[in-house]
């Protein structure tokens, strides 16, 4: 097998004002030889009405769109102090000494009762959480639960007959369609811009840079060129029909500022982990039970194949889903419920709209063959129960 060597160079910041930073650069440099295996194991008053035909213009859209976004204020108590670091207490006072501090971003009410759901990045570990509407209204929020692995929390404020986005299907956006995006970027209010999808399936190695521990990460972003910055984090995506198509989430950056991409997290993993925080306070993962490559033309030479579609499977856990759908080592899976995999964006894209218990279908290569087979997904420890769950 040939090995292919490259370098990309990525600098990614999370869109919001964080505790203790303005914002964060991160820098990714990859040396990409031969195909990595990845485990896949456990581990109000409106003027617009939102339809599936209308395509009303940019201003019905954002006026729509303003009222449904608010502003996100976290407090944190931080350690602070040279003897805390090395003893964890003030010595003067016995105790530990802090101090606090205030980060900002944005957030997207998703029902009339009070439901937000914002970015993880933007509430966790906060002390207390602050949402002002865009009438300038205050309300104390309560963190629902939140999701690491997603960069998704949901919040919870006591209020009523609140303006709302509905959620989009975000699997039907097409690279090329018009996006806007709404936030409060630099603590301004209701900031509305405009962009194109740029890419779908986006893996940014933005998680991953800030997760721990055997869970992976669900990184398959949207990627447009709508400007955004800090504060933004936990903002809308809409469609020109005004639906919820992704969370704004991060910037591809050198410098802290937008310099012409961001990333969202589709409305589909957003909608599903908003409803398993709400109904059971943690998210419900599905999985199949493989470790796997993407296909390129190494492994296509080395396995004498001229097809470079779709994840080569090089190991399937017993009794696993995967290994009950009857999938072997060597196989290709080329789609799940007929929608392709050829990256681990878009499996764990799909992956992440699904719970345990639920069936899908896959379609898989061995030895040039084409074969179907159907299985049912499996939780963290292989259980199949499907769990009853609150939707919007």
């Amino acid at each position: 097998m040939n090995k292919k060597n490259f370098i990309l160079s990525l600098g990614i910041t999370l869109i919001s004002v964080s505790a203790s930073l303005a914002s964060v650069a991160l820098f990714t440099n990859v040396n990409d030889q031969t195909p990595q295996i990845i485990a896949e194991e456990p581990p109000a008053q409106q003027t617009f009405t939102p339809t599936q035909t209308e395509l009303p213009s940019f201003e019905d859209v954002a006026e729509y769109a303003v009222h449904a976004v608010v502003h996100v204020k976290s407090e944190f108590l931080v350690k602070t102090g040279f003897y805390d670091d090395y003893f964890g207490l003030n010595p003067f006072f016995g105790r530990p000494s802090t101090r606090k501090m205030q980060g900002y971003g944005s957030g997207v009410i998703i029902s009339s009762d009070g439901y937000i759901i914002t970015n993880n990045h933007v509430v966790q570990n906060a002390e207390t959480v602050e949402i002002t509407l865009n009438n300038r209204k205050v309300y104390s929020a309560e963190i629902v639960g939140t999701d690491p692995s997603s960069d998704l929390a949901l919040l919870k404020i006591q209020a009523e007959n609140l303006p709302v986005l509905k959620f989009g299907n975000s699997d039907l956006v097409r690279i090329g369609e018009w996006m806007l995006a709404v936030g409060n970027p630099f603590n301004l209010t209701s900031t509305v811009t405009a962009g194109i999808v740029s890419a779908k399936a986006r893996n940014a190695n933005i998680l991953s840079q800030k997760m721990s521990g055997g869970e992976r990460p669900i990184e398959s972003f949207i990627q447009t060129d709508a400007a955004v910055n800090s504060g933004n984090s936990g903002g809308a995506l809409v469609n020109l029909r005004g639906e919820l198509i992704g969370i704004n989430t991060a910037i591809a950056s050198n410098n802290g500022a937008f310099t012409g991409y961001s990333f969202a997290i589709p409305a589909n993993i957003a909608k599903k982990v908003s409803e398993d925080l709400l109904t059971f306070g943690k998210v419900q993962r599905a999985y199949l039970g493989i470790a796997f490559a993407p296909m390129d033309q190494s492994l296509a030479t080395a396995y004498h194949t001229e097809d470079i579609d779709g994840l080569y499977i090089g190991r399937v856990l017993k009794n696993s889903a995967a290994d009950k759908a009857g999938l072997q080592v060597d196989d290709i899976l080329l789609k799940i419920n007929n929608r392709p995999v050829n990256t681990e964006g878009e499996l764990f894209e799909i992956l992440g709209q699904y719970r345990p218990g639920e069936t899908v279908e896959l379609t898989y290569s061995r030895k040039g063959k084409i074969s179907n087979a159907k299985t049912t997904l499996q939780d963290g420890e292989g259980g199949t129960k499907m769990p009853v769950v609150k939707g919007w």
